[in-house]
C-alpha cells in the first residue's frame, strides 16, 4: 500500500530542482531571439521608409544613378539646342546657378558652384540675358558666360553729330522697333527724361555712345538712358541749369563745322564772337552753312544759293540773327569741353582750306578771310577730285 502511495505522488513533486532551472533559460533565451528579430525588422522597415521617400523627394537622385559608381551631378557636355536665360544684377555663384539648374542648363546647381570657384575669372561674369545651351558642362557653361559673344543683347551706337532722326532710325534697325514707335516714344518727353532746359525738343541731348540694352528693353527706355547720358556728362562739367541748352547747340554746331579737335575751341570762339557782334559786320548772324543743312533735313555737303536764301527755314543762320532753335546733332564729350573754355580770340571768320587734311584757317576781318577763302579755292583747283 505505501507502494502504491508512492508511484501516485505527482511529477512536480519528483521532478528534479535542475530541470525547471533549465526550462526558465531556455524562456528567456527565446523571448531575447523574438525582441532581437522584431528590431531588426523594425530597422530595415524604417530605413525603406526613409530611403524610398528621399528617391522620390529629389528626382535628381533618382534619374541620376550612375551605373553602380555613384551619383552623377553635372553633364558632360557640349550640350544642345538653345535657351536664353537672364543673369540679375548683383546675382552670386549660387544664385546663377540655381538659375541655370532651373533653365535645364545645368544638372545641378552644385556642379555650376564648383565650376564656378574653379574658374578664376567667374567673378566677372556680368549681369544680362545671354544665349546658352541645354544640358551643358557646368564648367563650359561658366566660360559661355564669360565670352561676350554669348550676350543676347542690343547693342546701339550713337556717333558724334548724330541728329535725332538718325538716332530713331538706329534703334528702329538694330532693335527691331517700328520707327513710328520710337518717334512716339520720344514725343513722351517726361516718360524719357528730357530736363526742361531742353523745353521740349530732345535735339542735341541723346548723348553719343554705345549702349548695351536687354532684348526685351523699349524704345522709351533706351531713349531715357541717352538722355540720362548727356545729363550725367553735364553734370560731371559742372554745367549750370540754365546755360545746358546753349552749349549744347554751339558744341553741336562746333562738332559739324570742324572735325579736327584742335580747332573746336577756335571754331565755339567764332561762334560765341559772332553773337555778340550784333552791330559789327557780321551783324550777329553765325553763317554757318551746317544749320542751314540741318534746316533743311539734311547733314553734310554745301547748302545751295537758294538754301542760304531760305527765310523760312529757322535755322538758316544767314538769315537769322542768334543761335538755331535747338541743337542741330548730338555733341561729344571732348567738343563740350572745348565750347565750354574756348581760347581767346578775335576770330569773327574760318575757313578749311584743304579737305583732305582738315586745315583751317581763322581770321579776325572779312578781308583776311576772303584771302583764306581764295586758299581754299586753289586747293579745289589743284584737287578737283579731292584727291
Amino acid at each position: 500500500m505505501n507502494d502504491l502511495f508512492e508511484a501516485q505522488t505527482s511529477p512536480a513533486e519528483t521532478q528534479p530542482t535542475s530541470g525547471r532551472r533549465s526550462n526558465r533559460r531556455e524562456y528567456r533565451r527565446a523571448r531575447r531571439r523574438r525582441r532581437v528579430r522584431t528590431f531588426v525588422v523594425l530597422t530595415i522597415a524604417i530605413a525603406a521608409v526613409v530611403g524610398f521617400g528621399f528617391f522620390w523627394a529629389f528626382p535628381q537622385v533618382r534619374e541620376m544613378l550612375a551605373d553602380g559608381s555613384g551619383i552623377e551631378t553635372d553633364y558632360p557636355g557640349p550640350g544642345h539646342g538653345e535657351v536664353q536665360v537672364q543673369i540679375p544684377e548683383g546675382s552670386t555663384g549660387s544664385d546663377i546657378g540655381a538659375i541655370l539648374e532651373e533653365e535645364g542648363v545645368v544638372m545641378t546647381q552644385g556642379a555650376f558652384v564648383d565650376a564656378f570657384s574653379d574658374n578664376a575669372n567667374a567673378s566677372l561674369i556680368q549681369p544680362g540675358t545671354y544665349n546658352l545651351r541645354l544640358e551643358m558642362a557646368a564648367s563650359d557653361a561658366v566660360a559661355a558666360l564669360l565670352d561676350p559673344a554669348n550676350r543676347a543683347e542690343v547693342t546701339v551706337t550713337v556717333p558724334e553729330g548724330f541728329t535725332t532722326w538718325q538716332v530713331y532710325e538706329r534703334i528702329a534697325n538694330v532693335a527691331d522697333i517700328p520707327l513710328e514707335d520710337v518717334e512716339a516714344a520720344a514725343q513722351d518727353t517726361e516718360a524719357i527724361g528730357l530736363p526742361d532746359a531742353a523745353e521740349g525738343e530732345p535735339e542735341g541731348w541723346y548723348a553719343p555712345a554705345t549702349y548695351s540694352f536687354e532684348p526685351d528693353d523699349d524704345a522709351t527706355e533706351m531713349l531715357a538712358t541717352m538722355v540720362d547720358q548727356t545729363v550725367a556728362r553735364l553734370d560731371g562739367l559742372d554745367v549750370p541749369q540754365n546755360e545746358r541748352q546753349e552749349i549744347l547747340t554751339v558744341a553741336s554746331i562746333v562738332e559739324r563745322e570742324v572735325n579736327q579737335p584742335q580747332y573746336y575751341g577756335r571754331v565755339a570762339r567764332v561762334v560765341y564772337n559772332r553773337l555778340d557782334d550784333l552791330n559789327g559786320e557780321t551783324g550777329g548772324q553765325l553763317e554757318m552753312d551746317s544749320t542751314v543743312l540741318y534746316g533743311a533735313g539734311e547733314v553734310g555737303g554745301i547748302p545751295s544759293t537758294e538754301q542760304t536764301n531760305d527765310e523760312s527755314n529757322p535755322y538758316n543762320t544767314y538769315e537769322h540773327a542768334g543761335l538755331p532753335p535747338t541743337p542741330i546733332g548730338s555733341p561729344g564729350t571732348e567738343v563740350i569741353e572745348a565750347t565750354l573754355d574756348p581760347p581767346q580770340g578775335d576770330w569773327l571768320y574760318f575757313v578749311t582750306v584743304n579737305l583732305n587734311t582738315g586745315e583751317t584757317l581763322f581770321a579776325s576781318t572779312l578781308e583776311e578771310h576772303n584771302a583764306n577763302v581764295e586758299q581754299l579755292r586753289q586747293w579745289l583747283e589743284e584737287n578737283p577730285q579731292g584727291d
